[in-house]
Parts: structure tokens; C-alpha cells; sequence
């Protein structure tokens, strides 16, 4: 089925031959037919005759019942689509079915590159009231792209917008100007189209310096860029590892779009897109094996800038989406666990020694009463031990990123003193865990975390106080919004 066949006929389930893969960090207990993992964290016990359509990790797709298996594993991202490889027989998207939507206004050099990359694709420019309308014209007239020109600036979303009201493909692709995203790249994304339900997936966004001998802010932010995702593919969904997507790169089926993006919002509108989408019953896919390049900021101040302007946007997508937008979602029990292993006191491994017993039971209890005992108790211990590694890794998130104002006030208390340093140990090891494949040195690294920390969380604050709403400072029980 193409991807036009697909927009006509709407969601119509996993195609036949449509292959899915078991994810490398999933646990198979009970002879395979228990699986946890995935993100949220899920443990899932599979039906006699759904285990027995893929004795080993990948499962095809052949009909009804086994497309209803592929499509909740990969939902929980318990399994990940397996593309097919490149060839002759590939039923793959045409170039002649995608049209790239530019939003600019002025920067005619990135444009330049940017629409450099493109060829042979069909490109609309929005000139989204440039103070140099004329330049950007010229850049895309040497390209071969058509331009609308708007009179009014109406900011990414409506550019955007603008542009895709011209689109007649059935795929779009949404390509910042200050982004090299190649043709090959975008067709690549498009293969998830392959799934009849995906309505959008993005690249890896890399963070890319362009000085041969880049300053110390700028190696910092290529290797912990906001935009870049992690290297790890994703079902994009509220609470799973990879939540949001950037639209500094989208590729999406034109027919489930509708109007686009939220013109009300000036940030987040990417975000706001993606949970809308997800809420209306479509997937969103997170595609890291495909990587892009995106210009980091010049400037320290426009690094900086563009950090609080995204803690902004918080109490918007509250207002919206409720508890999708909470800094962390925590268990009392864990919470309570995690706070004491933050504090460092004599009684802290108790507490979190009885909390631990208490999330083990719990899980225990909602497990399927026909799993054996030894698994049961393995998975309960499991996901209990996950739960409070992953509870002290947001209560240090939120002392030293979205609650730092808070927490500057609370110093001269002892107890707080000792919890931020714990937190600040934690946080530190997270963030070299995730730059482990970027040359940074420690320094760099832990003075570039901590101003990237400091200006998100002012803008939340910002937000917070100018909406007059805390919503985005909450954090929230697993379960509720």
C-alpha cells in the first residue's frame, strides 16, 4: 500500500509483511510469554496463541491477530519497526510525494544551506515578513523553490502553517532554515509512513558548530543539544522516553495534519502538535538512526535566551494538556524514598529499603495470577529497583532545574545543602552518561548543565508567574494527568 492509498483509506492496521523487533533492553520471563520493558516502563504478558507468532525476537505481520500484537508492542515501545533495507523492490516514498515547508525570516545564508541540501525536492519557502524580504527571494529563486511572502510576522506555527496550506503531496516535511536535512534523510524518515497510523516522525537533531575552533558554550550545546533526542528509536508519547518531538525537522502524512501547528503558541508548538496527534489516536515515531544538523546559537546570550523562551512555554502546554506537562511523575512512596536517599541520613537506606518492598508488592499484585512466583518476584524487584533509580534522578531534576529558585531560598537549611550536593553528584553522572560519544571535558560539561539548567527553569518561573498558574511546576502521580 502506498503512501497515497494509505491517506485515502485512513488507519486501516499494520500491513502484511510489516516487521517488529523485540527491543534489546526487554526481559522475557515465563518462556518468553512475560515481557517488561519498554518506556513507560510495561510488563506484559502475552495470550498462548500471541507468543506463538514469534518464537524469537521479530514478529511479521500476516494477518489480523498478528498485527494487533505488532501494534501494541511497538505503542509501548516493548518492539521497534525493522525497515526495510535499501533495494530495488523497496515500495519506498517517491520524491515527487514530499513537499519540504521552510519557515524563514531574513538568515539568507543558513537558508542557502539549508535549501542546498534539498535538491531534487519540492520546496516551499515561507518568508515569514523578513526585514530583507528581497534576499531571501533571491536565495530561493537560485534554488528553485517557491516562496509566500508574509506580510505579518505570525511566527513559526503560522509560517509553518502558511506553508502547508500550499502543500498537494501526501507527505510534508517541515525543515528549519538553519537545519541541513538532506533529501535522502527526509525519504528515509518517510519509510515509517510504511506503518498506516504514523502521522509524524523526526531525526536525531545534532547540534552542529561551524567555527573550526568552537568556543566553550558551543561545544557544549552541539554535545547536549535540547533538540537531539538520544540515540535510542521511540513510539513518541506523553510519559515515554522520548515525549515531544523538535519541529526544527518533522516529516509527516499531509492528510492527518489538518490546519497544523497552534498558532496561539510562539514555543512549544511542537510539542503541543505531537500530544494532539497521539490523543487523536495516531503514531508518532522518533527516528535517531537518521541524524540532521542544526546551527547552535552564536552567542552565549542567544543560547541562553532560547533556554528560558523553551522553560516559558511550560504553563502554556499545561493550560492545554494538563499533567502531560508535570517535571516529574513520582509514587509517594518512591518520592519519599528517593528524598531520603538525597539527604544522606543513617535512616535513609531503611526508607528506601520499605519503600522498595512496598513497590515490589504493588507490582506484584496487578501481574496475572498465572505468572510463576520466581517470575512474579523478579519483575516486582525489578521495576521497584528501577522505579526509585528513576525517582531520584527527577528529584534531583527538580532541585537543580525546575525548582532552582526554590531551592536557592531553601540553602541555609543543612538539609537542603546535603540534598543538592547529593543531586548535584547524580545529575553530573546522568549528563555523562548521555555525552559519552562527545569529546567534552568535565568542566565544560558540568558549567554548561548548570547555566542550561539555571535558564530553563527561569523561564518556567517566567511562565509560571505570568499565566499565575503552577501547573507546570507539579509533578504529578503515575496514572493522573
Amino acid at each position: 500500500m502506498t503512501v497515497t492509498e494509505q491517506a485515502r483509506a485512513g488507519r486501516s492496521g499494520l500491513p502484511t509483511g510489516f516487521t517488529v523487533e523485540l527491543d534489546a533492553g526487554v526481559v522475557r520471563l515465563d518462556s518468553g510469554r512475560l515481557l517488561v520493558g519498554g518506556s513507560p516502563l510495561t510488563a506484559m504478558r502475552l495470550s498462548a496463541a500471541a507468543h506463538a507468532l514469534f518464537p524469537g525476537s521479530r514478529l511479521v505481520v500476516g494477518g489480523p491477530a498478528s498485527a494487533a500484537v505488532a501494534e501494541r508492542l511497538v505503542a509501548s515501545n516493548l518492539a521497534q519497526p525493522v525497515l526495510p533495507e535499501a533495494g530495488p523492490s523497496r515500495d519506498d516514498l517517491a520524491p515527487e510525494d514530499l513537499t519540504v515547508v521552510v519557515p524563514v525570516r531574513d538568515r539568507p545564508a543558513q537558508l542557502d544551506r539549508c535549501l542546498s541540501a534539498l535538491h531534487p525536492l519540492r520546496v516551499v519557502v515561507v518568508d515569514d515578513a523578513s526585514h530583507d524580504p528581497s534576499a531571501v527571494a533571491a536565495v530561493a529563486e537560485r534554488h528553485g523553490a517557491r516562496v509566500v511572502a508574509l506580510s505579518t510576522n505570525l511566527g513559526p506555527a503560522g509560517a509553518r502553517n502558511a506553508g502547508l496550506a500550499q502543500v498537494t503531496t501526501p507527505a510534508v516535511a517541515f525543515v528549519d532554515s538553519d537545519v541541513e536535512a538532506d533529501a535522502a534523510a527526509l525519504l528515509d524518515l518517510a519509510r515509517h509512513l510504511a506503518d498506516p497510523a504514523v502521522a509524524l516522525v523526526g531525526p536525531r537533531v545534532a547540534g552542529h558548530v561551524r567555527r573550526p575552533r568552537p568556543r566553550w558554550f558551543e561545544r557544549y550545546d552541539a554535545a547536549a543539544s535540547s533538540l537531539s533526542l538520544g540515540r535510542k528509536p521511540y513510539a513518541v508519547r506523553p510519559g515515554a522516553g522520548v515525549a515531544w518531538l523538535p519541529s526544527a525537522c518533522l516529516v509527516g502524512r499531509t492528510a492527518f495534519l489538518g490546519a497544523g501547528f497552534e498558532t496561539e503558541l510562539r514555543v512549544g508548538e511542537d510539542v503541543d502538535l505531537v500530544w494532539r496527534l497521539v490523543a487523536a489516536g495516531h503514531r508518532v515515531r522518533y527516528e535517531p538512526a537518521v541524524t540532521v544538523r542544526h546551527d547552535v546559537r552564536p552567542t552565549v546570550k542567544d543560547w541562553l535566551g532560547r533556554k528560558v523562551l523553551y522553560g516559558s512555554g511550560g504553563a502554556l502546554l499545561a493550560r492545554r494538556h494538563g499533567g502531560h506537562v508535570a517535571p516529574a511523575v513520582l509514587s509517594p512512596a518512591l518520592a519519599a524514598a528517593g528524598a531520603t536517599l538525597l539527604l544522606r541520613r543513617r535512616w535513609s537506606l531503611l526508607v528506601a529499603g520499605a519503600a522498595l518492598v512496598h513497590a515490589g508488592a504493588a507490582v506484584a499484585r496487578v501481574l496475572p495470577g498465572e505468572v510463576p512466583a520466581v517470575d512474579r518476584a523478579k519483575v516486582a524487584a525489578v521495576l521497584a529497583a528501577r522505579g526509585l533509580g528513576w525517582a531520584v534522578r527527577q528529584e534531583s531534576s527538580l532541585l537543580l532545574r525546575h525548582w532552582w529558585p526554590a531551592t536557592l531560598l531553601a540553602l541555609p537549611v543543612p538539609a537542603v545543602r546535603r540534598a543538592v550536593a547529593t543531586a548535584l553528584v547524580v545529575d553530573t553522572v546522568v549528563a555523562m552518561t548521555d555525552t559519552l560519544d562527545d569529546d567534552l571535558d568535565l568542566p565544560t560539561l558540568v558549567l554548561g548543565r548548570r547555566l542550561d539548567d539555571g535558564a530553563y527553569g527561569l523561564g518556567l518561573w517566567l511562565g509560571a508567574l505570568r499565566a499565575r498558574s503552577v501547573a507546570a511546576l507539579r509533578p504529578r502521580r503515575p496514572g493522573g494527568r
